[in-house]
């Protein structure tokens, strides 16, 4: 493996339409079982097998699945296309913020004030789980507690000041402390920011080092996974059968976890999910004089634009920066330009810093931002539409599905309940998302 220092990560798809590694892909955890779980693709499904419960998709959501109907009991398969983590679990930004990617009152409308407090324990649970797992299984993920949420303008200080107080007086949450601009160096080095609010529940982890450690805990358990094993055709004419190029899966349930990567083999999904494109970039390792200088604090940061910047510092010490919201499916002909054009508006000090890593990755939001668990079918399962939070409700999601397929489905059923409509536009979704977010854009530029 190369170190972290020498690969230098382009954003370019490879002739099979891979999606390029990332700086968590060189920086995975070696010496132990689960750092590569398999150093080549050769554990494809070449076979004709039978499980309780077949999972499609290799990150996050469908690793946690797996793992807990294991512990529950159930034999399991996992099929992943490519590599574990080779999705968004393995480039995201490795943020855990508390609550959804909508606003508490969204959720509130759908189900009334009480059991959004319901929705609400369960966002917490969502990352007391992530903390529980990383101690059950000893994951070495560079976890770190502590999120800021940071205003551009009044408007969006104002915003937050109704977000601690909804938070506290409706959910009881009492871990968040209103920062006022003069206070702001102490969190972030910058001038860019009116405000902010801190948030001592929230935090950051390595994710794929994180899903690997999850991964080889099913793998200890009695999940089957099989990578390089896309699925190619499902029959649900009676029982769950899953096909895959060299092998089939004959299973009692079937769990859907692919989110933006699960492509048309489901229409149905497709439709309630937009695909949205978002960019990252790490630079190489910086001073550590600079480095305090610029994220005293050390906790993750996200501002509050519609398409917001998101930052952290990485354990060996580079900004990892992430930026955008591209729902036309491109990228920046220059990624690390773009990306680092807009690490310089915060940060003027980095503007000679270079990027060592970007790629891009994709995201599944909804209409309504609400993550989207249901069933198809009594024996078919799914999650999906995160919508940028989706570290630690992921895995949420798996414990939750596995609750409900071994007879205790109501905390499951509490998300199926919720309507997802499909997006407008339908083939002209597309163009219509980007003329809402160049909206969006242009509000939060006028504050």
């Amino acid at each position: 493996m190369a170190s972290a220092s020498s690969l230098v990560t382009e954003p370019t798809n490879d002739s099979a339409g891979n999606l390029p590694a990332t700086y968590y892909h060189a920086t995975q955890n070696s010496g132990s079982a689960h750092a590569s779980l398999y150093p080549t693709l050769n554990n494809r499904l070449a076979d004709s097998i039978t499980a309780d419960v077949c999972v499609i998709g290799g990150g996050l959501t469908g690793v946690s699945a797996a793992l807990n109907l294991a512990e529950r009991g159930c034999s399991v398969v996992l099929l992943e296309a490519k590599r574990v983590g080779h999705g968004a679990s393995g480039r995201n930004g490795g943020q855990l913020v508390s609550g959804f990617s909508c606003e508490m009152e969204r959720i509130r409308q759908e189900v009334g004030l009480e059991i959004s407090k319901v929705f609400w324990a369960l966002s917490r649970e969502a990352l007391a789980e992530v903390k529980a797992r990383i101690t059950r299984h000893t994951i070495s993920c560079d976890h770190r507690s502590g999120y800021f949420y940071a205003a551009k303008n009044p408007r969006q200080m104002s915003y937050l000041q109704t977000l601690q107080q909804e938070w506290s007086t409706l959910y009881g949450y009492d871990k968040t402390t209103l920062v006022a601009r003069d206070a702001v160096p102490q969190w972030v080095g910058t001038e860019l920011y009116h405000g902010g609010l801190a948030d001592a529940g929230g935090g950051q982890i390595h994710p794929l080092n994180y899903l690997l450690g999850l991964a080889e805990a099913a793998r200890q358990a009695g999940v089957k996974l099989f990578e390089d094993s896309a699925v190619t055709r499902i029959d649900r004419s009676t029982q769950p059968q899953i096909h895959t190029a060299n092998g089939q899966v004959r299973a009692k349930h079937l769990v859907l976890a692919g989110n933006a990567y699960l492509g048309g083999l489901v229409p149905e999904l497709q439709r309630r999910l937009a695909r949205a494109s978002s960019f990252v970039g790490v630079t190489s390792p910086l001073d550590p004089a600079l480095a305090a200088r610029i994220m005293p604090a050390d906790v993750a940061v996200s501002d509050c634009d519609a398409v917001l910047d998101y930052y952290r510092m990485t354990g060996d010490g580079r900004l990892l920066f992430g930026a955008g919201a591209n729902y036309a499916a491109r990228q920046p002909a220059a990624l690390k330009r773009y990306l680092s054009g807009r690490i310089k508006v915060v940060f003027p000090a980095l503007a000679d810093i270079p990027l060592e890593h970007a790629w891009s990755g994709h995201i599944g939001v909804t209409v309504n931002r609400i993550p989207d668990f249901g069933r198809l079918d009594p024996s078919i399962h799914y999650a999906q539409g995160f919508s940028g939070h989706g570290v630690a409700l992921t895995g949420l999601a798996g414990k939750l599905i596995a609750e409900s397929i071994t007879g205790a489905p109501e905390r499951f059923d509490l998300f199926a309940a919720i309507e997802h409509r499909p997006f407008p536009g339908g083939p002209f979704k597309t163009p219509a998302l980007v003329l809402a977010m160049a909206y969006y854009k242009l509000r939060d530029r006028l504050g």
